[in-house]
């Protein structure tokens, strides 16, 4: 069996003296592994680092196989991501919950998204926005996505400015004002309704939510936790905000 693809490099780990397994983000095939021969060595180093884009060949006698990748880098953009601490994090972050998709389940549009946001790690808000938005789809691709289009009280479809912990049904700011303490906030950049860059605090409160929902529906029944990571992302993009204080 032999297929080709784009791939984003998401975690690479050594196999003996000079091999590796690869583990990439592909367009068509899904997140899937394989052995790169000579993968530990200085040659492909610089091609095998997280955040890059590489094109792969992969081949297996059979499909179930773990299979050999043949590489070649395409963008080559984690060097440029060094710099920043955000970008780093938002990296490592990236690849973690990119990890709660099934094995070789193909999700091309979450591919289009991630590159999207590796193109933009170097701008700490740019980098927010595009990794909360992510964390909302991630959650309507596994199946536990937040119905945010009209208010589950009264049904209107403007004004939508919080959400139900209980529900994940958007509230509209009549109705869910006097229970506004027991409501998560919900920033009009997730629904559109925002037509000026968002705020720190509106990004903080945009992970909040996602964070609880992927925390209650994703992680908590395989026995995980958003990790150490998540944590440092949003504080380094905080740190780099003006704005945030």
């Amino acid at each position: 069996m032999q297929w080709s693809d784009e791939g984003i490099v998401l975690g690479i780990r050594r196999h003996g003296e000079a091999n590796a397994v690869l583990e990439l983000l592909t367009r068509a095939h899904g997140r899937h592994l394989g052995l790169v021969r000579g993968g530990a060595g200085s040659r492909l180093r610089p091609v095998l680092q997280p955040g890059n884009t590489v094109t792969a060949v992969w081949r297996a006698r059979l499909d179930e196989h773990l299979g050999n990748y043949t590489v070649e880098g395409l963008n080559l953009r984690a060097a440029a991501l060094l710099p920043h601490a955000h970008a780093l994090y938002g990296v490592t972050h990236l690849a973690a919950i990119v990890r709660l998709i099934p094995e070789r389940d193909p999700h091309n549009g979450l591919y289009e998204i991630v590159e999207d946001i590796l193109e933009h790690l170097d701008d700490p808000r740019a980098a927010a926005i595009l990794m909360a938005r992510f964390e909302l789809l991630l959650l309507s691709e596994l199946g536990f996505g937040l119905d945010l289009d009209a208010c589950a009280a009264t049904g209107v479809t403007t004004d939508l400015v919080y959400v139900s912990p209980k529900s994940g049904r958007a509230v509209s700011r009549t109705a869910g004002e006097p229970w506004h303490n027991q409501l998560f906030a919900l920033p009009g950049f997730l629904t559109g309704e925002m037509e000026t860059a968002p705020s720190a605090q509106d990004l903080r409160d945009s992970f909040e939510l996602t964070g609880a929902f992927l925390a209650r529906h994703i992680l908590d029944p395989r026995g995980l936790d958003h990790g150490e990571t998540r944590r440092q992302f949003i504080a380094a993009v905080m740190r780099a905000m003006p704005d945030a204080a």
